[in-house]
């Protein structure tokens, strides 16, 4: 039976992939989005499960029992014991009942494969619970569509003409009348000052207007005062946290890596610095196009602007870390690349063509080479110089000798454990010629077992040589001899080889392997292994022998033919050449040596944080000595790897032929896909900041640019917004300029049946959208206004939950496993992936949270407590000041009577008012609609 514990885990991981997948909100994902969604979710969690497990005996070339699950109608119509599953009831079915292995007579997958994962299950489970979606297009489908709008070259089109000249204030505006025009509609009118003013103030900044700053609009009579209203939000500082929230959403920011093995620390100890340099960027409106390629290759532009800019790195590195799976954090790191930067889903050609767009596994596996060959540094980079005072010295003086304790612990391992590599390598080879086995949880290892993770190593070093490598050639034409008669034919081989046709080979090799004679594979592997320790010894005695001259050991052994099988073990490319974080993170150690080396880099993080100098750190990513070219794995199975491609940009997007990258890899993506010939990424982005200003972008797919997204609603706009964005130095402040001075966006909410009538959706903007607010201004609106609100900016995340937590929620802590509950509450962004956009549900538990929970309670307590209020006397004056400072705005009479009306009921006439009833007041006056939504 399954414990508790892992019954709890897997429905904890169902639960929260159904509410992802079936929530449908008030203002939620469009009925396409979400099906894109759910494809999307198949595509990438459940028929890599499939493929993997089930196609084998349930797949074309085979049906067990009559079943077969590689399409919808095959599942649907069963097995020859009936349906597999009830698509009333879920949990009841014979196929979930199957992989929980709930009955001991029928157990799938069966040993020796053994039970799926719980989180395997928990996808399988939630991907039938809400539908069982199996796109069934064919590839041959997905390749007729040549060409996509989203990928032909950016054009700057003409302004278009329109009938009423009058009303456009800038060029936007005319590509908006034109639609609207052409429908026979009309645009809204222009808001009021104070509802502008509203509405610019939470779109910028992500608070309330003061009272001041209303008074003063409303009075300002200058044709420019809201052009200046404008460039006062964007200088102000809280303009970068209102829009570094936006790009954390993109970035999948968490300040934790998910499930974690053993001794390994949960936390990113450092993360807030990438927090820190979002808002900082976005603050000095950093041109966007620096700001990509800082986030991708900071470690390798050749004139870094500021150390601390590193930190930029956080965008690859704080993703979920998948308990060290490397394929897995890669394809995270590939998915938050091209959706967030690309808008597009190229993480679905992990096992299989793109079945939409014209995306290969070959082009996926090109950027997996980008991503693998670079690793995070052993210790955390610094940013920064922490301050050389009294104070700070002792705390540096223990950070250093932690350091130096672990630098000298897992040099000395690491080196310990290639030597012992180089030992086995008899051990290896024979494992290497029984070929590559099943992928395995990677768990510590007891002293001198074979790790299967360096014998696969072994094989891919052998198949990359190739058959004319000097070494390794008379392996390649050994292995290709048959079973039947193997000794007789390789020693004919052999022999033919050494008397003319081997002189391209190393003759040691042969020379061995013709004095063995061979009957098998596994006897060609032990004589290279020994040759090769041989060798290893020879070398380690050439060291002892300079070492005991006192003179400087050889660069290499004198005989050609020995140094050139020394590099086999000793060469950069060699099979055991693992890095100290491969080693760690493959649990190569022994299982006392692994968790001792996590004891040390977690004391150094601890001294980290308890000296204060966290900041001053942070998570990078080092490129690999030699860049490491990916094979495409079959299916994305690890263990059936093809053949290897280059590392390079996605072909669709690259000029013909595509041109593999030759430098470091993430520069060269980086620079890739901020070229002004990529008509993508400006594309994408300004997608992005329309869909804040409005409530929906242009593309209401925003992630999703490519065949299965939406078109856009006016593409000639998109063009022209992208093509202005990258002509004014790719500056994000001047496209919220633009955007906010159109008469487009000044406009009413106001409803107007006619255009309600013909465009419900408001596609083709004939007013603004209502909006309510996100959770982050909400919160930070209800501080402000109880005069709680702390605006300190940068450092340290802090407990949102708490009772003293006042600083804004961009500064909130990020737990992956332990979200807190009041922001999922609110349809706050998933850490655990790229997040589009931010969906809006309308569901009790809300309701529940606003009138009960502590936040509120706690801002009403301080709102009406305020002492600016407490000291107006009059009763009608307090409240009126209330609403004033709630709303914006003064009270209507009849407002101001309900007001006054609900302080005096139970109260005798005259007596101050109880502090709850006002407490009472306060909180109506914030979760009221006025207050939560901005028109």
């Amino acid at each position: 039976m399954p414990t508790a514990c892992a019954n709890l885990t897997r429905l904890a991981g169902l639960g929260l992939v159904i509410l992802a997948l079936t929530v449908l909100p008030a203002r939620a994902a469009p009925p396409d989005a979400v099906q894109a969604e759910r494809i999307e979710f198949f595509e990438q969690r459940v028929r890599p499960l499939l493929t993997e497990h089930c196609f084998a005996c349930h797949g074309a070339r085979k049906q067990e029992a009559g079943l077969r699950l590689d399409s919808r109608a095959a599942l649907e119509k069963g097995s020859d014991n009936g349906p597999v599953v009830d698509w009333k009831d879920v949990a009841a079915s014979r196929l979930v009942s199957a992989i929980r292995y709930d009955n001991p007579e029928l157990q799938m997958p069966p040993a020796p494969a053994g039970k799926l994962s719980d989180a395997a299950i928990a996808a399988i489970e939630a991907w039938l619970a809400t539908g069982g979606v199996w796109p069934e297009e064919t590839a041959a489908q997905a390749r007729a569509v040549t060409r996509h709008w989203s990928f032909e070259p950016l054009a700057h089109p003409s302004l278009p003409a329109v009938r009423d000249t009058s009303w456009s204030a800038n060029e936007i505006d005319r590509f908006v009348l034109v639609r609207l025009e052409e429908q026979g509609m009309r645009p809204a009118p222009p808001a009021e000052r104070r509802t502008l003013l509203r509405r610019a103030s939470f779109d910028l900044i992500g608070l309330p207007p003061t009272e001041r700053e209303i008074d003063d609009f409303e009075h300002d009579a200058a044709p420019d005062a809201f052009a200046r209203a404008i460039d006062r939000l964007l200088e102000s500082p809280h303009y970068g946290e209102r829009w570094g929230r936006y790009w954390l959403d993109v970035a999948r920011y968490g300040e934790t890596k998910g499930y974690v093995r053993l001794a390994e620390e949960r936390r990113f100890p450092h993360a807030f610095t990438y927090r820190d340099y979002v808002i900082r960027c976005f603050n000095e409106d950093l041109p966007y196009d620096q700001f990509v390629a800082e986030q991708l290759a900071a470690d390798l532009l050749p004139n870094l602007r500021d150390p601390r800019s590193l930190a930029a790195l956080g965008f690859l590195t704080l993703g979920r870390q998948f308990t060290g799976n490397q394929h897995d954090v890669i394809d995270d790191r590939i998915d938050v690349v091209s959706r967030g930067l690309l808008g597009l889903t190229v993480s679905c050609a992990r096992c299989h063509d793109h079945k939409y767009d014209l995306i290969s596994t070959a082009d996926y596996y090109g950027l997996y080479g980008v991503f693998a060959s670079s690793e995070e540094p052993i210790v955390h980079t610094s940013i920064g110089e922490p301050p050389a005072d009294a104070a700070t010295a002792p705390l540096l003086t223990e950070l250093a000798k932690r350091e130096q304790a672990l630098e000298a612990y897992e040099v000395a391992q690491h080196r310990a454990l290639i030597d012992s590599f180089r030992e086995a390598a008899v051990d290896y080879l024979v494992r290497a010629a029984e070929g590559r086995q099943p992928p395995q949880q990677p768990l510590p290892k007891s002293p001198g077992e074979i790790r299967q993770v360096v014998a696969e190593r072994w094989i891919d070093m052998i198949e990359r040589a190739g058959p004319r490598n000097r070494v390794w050639g008379p392996w390649h034409m050994l292995a290709s001899l048959p079973r039947e008669a193997f000794a007789a034919r390789a020693e004919a081989w052999l022999r033919q080889a050494d008397t003319g046709n081997g002189a391209s080979m190393n003759p040691k090799v042969l020379a061995r392997l013709l004095s063995k004679r061979p009957a098998a594979m596994a006897d060609v592997a032990r004589t290279y292994g020994e040759l090769l320790v041989e060798v290893h010894h020879r070398w380690l005695e050439t060291e002892r022998t300079a070492l005991a001259a006192a003179t400087a050991p050889p660069g290499k052994l004198n005989d050609p033919d020995d140094e050139e099988l020394r590099f086999v073990l000793y060469g950069a490319d060699s099979a055991v050449a693992v890095t100290r974080q491969e080693a760690l993170r493959e649990y190569l150690y022994d299982a006392k040596i692994n968790e001792e080396v996590y004891k040390l880099r977690n004391a150094v993080n601890e001294q980290l944080a308890q000296a204060g100098l966290s900041g001053y750190r942070a998570h990078t990513l080092v490129e690999l000595p030699h860049a490491r070219d990916a094979r495409i794995l079959i299916r994305g199975n690890p263990a059936r790897p093809g053949k290897s491609v280059p590392r390079q940009n996605l072909s669709v997007l690259s000029p013909q032929p595509s041109r593999p990258f030759a430098g470091p890899g993430r520069l060269e993506l980086a620079r890739a896909i901020v070229d002004r010939a990529n008509p993508l990424t400006a594309r994408v982005l300004v997608n992005r900041v329309w869909a804040h200003h409005f409530g929906a972008g242009l593309v209401r797919t925003p992630s999703n640019f490519g065949a299965r997204g939406e078109s856009p609603t006016h593409a000639e706009l998109l063009d022209y917004l992208a093509a202005t964005f990258m002509d004014h130095g790719w500056s994000i402040k001047k496209l919220h300029r633009a955007i906010m001075l159109s008469s487009t966006y000044q406009q009413q909410c106001s409803e107007n049946e006619d255009c309600a009538a013909r465009d419900p959706e408001n596609r083709l903007l004939w007013r603004m959208n209502r909006r309510r607010l996100d959770f982050e201004a909400m919160r930070d609106a209800m501080l402000a206004v109880s005069g709680e609100l702390d605006l300190s900016m940068g450092g340290p995340s802090v407990d949102l939950a708490s009772a003293g937590s006042r600083r804004r929620t961009i500064y909130g802590a990020i737990d992956r496993q332990n979200l807190p509950a009041m922001l999922a509450t609110f349809d706050f962004a998933s850490p655990d992936t790229h997040s589009p956009e931010r969906y809006t549900t309308t569901v009790p538990r809300q309701a529940l949270f606003l009138m009960n929970g502590p936040l509120v309670r706690q801002a009403a307590t301080a709102f009406a407590k305020r002492a600016d209020l407490t000291s107006i006397p009059p009763l009608a004056d307090r409240a009126r000041a209330m609403i004033q400072l709630a709303w914006g705005r003064k009270p209507t009479d009849r407002e101001l009577e309900l007001a006054i009306g609900f302080l005096s009921q139970d109260e005798p006439s005259g007596e101050e008012k109880s502090p709850g009833a006002w407490e009472a007041l306060a909180q109506a006056f914030l979760l009221s609609n006025e207050f939560t939504y901005v028109d």
